[in-house]
C-alpha cells in the first residue's frame, strides 16, 4: 500500500481535464480491493456523450455535484460503471474509470470475476466494478471515506491521450487518458 496522501473531495473540484490525467497512477481501493488507475475518460457537461448533457435525471443527479462523489450507473443493462464527479457544484462533469492494474485483493477479484489472468481482472469499466464489488447502491458515496480510499500517485507517470471508446457522440474528442505501456489497459491507444 502506498504511503502517499489520501485524495480528498477538494481534489475533484477542478476541471475534468486536470483531474483525469492527475489520477493516472493513483491508487483506488474499495473495501481494501483495487489497484493503480491506468486508464480513464473525461466527460464534461457540454459534451453530448456525457450523461448530464440532457440535464438532471434520477439516474444522473449525483453528477450535478458536489464534486468528490461516486456516480455509478448501469451500462447496456449489464455492467456497473464507476465515475468520479468533478468540477464545481452544478457542473455535472465526471471521469469514468476504464482500467486498473490490480495490486490489492487479487484473490477476491479473481473469485468475483471468474478469471485468473490479472490483465483480465480490471481491464474495462464493467470489469472494475465487478472485481471491486461496486454496484448502484454505492452511487453517491463520498470518494474520501470508506469504503473508498484513493491515494495520490507516487511519481509522475508518462501519460498517453486518445479518443474515447464505446461511444457514438463526440467520438473525436481526445479525452481518454492512459498510463503509457500498461498491459492492463482496456484497449491499446492508437498512434
Amino acid at each position: 500500500m502506498p504511503k502517499t496522501p489520501r485524495l480528498t473531495r477538494s481534489f475533484f473540484n477542478r476541471s475534468v481535464h486536470e483531474v483525469a490525467p492527475d489520477l493516472i497512477g493513483a491508487t483506488l481501493l474499495f473495501n481494501g480491493v483495487g489497484g493503480l488507475i491506468v486508464e480513464l475518460e473525461a466527460y464534461h457537461h457540454t459534451d453530448p456523450a456525457a450523461h448530464s448533457y440532457v440535464g438532471p435525471t434520477e439516474r444522473n443527479r449525483v453528477m450535478f455535484g458536489p464534486p468528490g462523489f461516486a456516480y455509478v450507473y448501469r451500462s447496456y443493462g449489464i455492467h456497473w460503471c464507476l465515475n468520479f464527479v468533478c468540477e464545481e457544484n452544478g457542473s455535472a462533469s465526471a471521469v469514468l474509470l476504464r482500467a486498473l492494474a490490480p495490486t490489492a485483493g487479487l484473490a477476491t477479484m479473481r473469485k468475483r470475476r471468474g478469471v485468473t489472468d490479472a490483465r483480465q481482472l480490471c481491464s474495462g469499466p464493467g470489469k472494475i466494478c465487478e472485481a471491486l464489488g461496486i454496484t448502484r447502491k454505492h452511487n453517491g458515496f463520498a470518494l474520501d471515506r470508506p469504503p473508498f480510499e484513493i491515494r495520490a500517485r507516487e511519481s509522475e507517470p508518462e501519460i498517453v491521450r486518445g479518443v474515447r471508446i464505446g461511444i457514438s457522440k463526440a467520438v473525436e474528442k481526445p479525452w481518454r487518458y492512459g498510463l503509457k505501456g500498461s498491459p492492463f489497459l482496456s484497449k491499446p491507444f492508437r498512434p
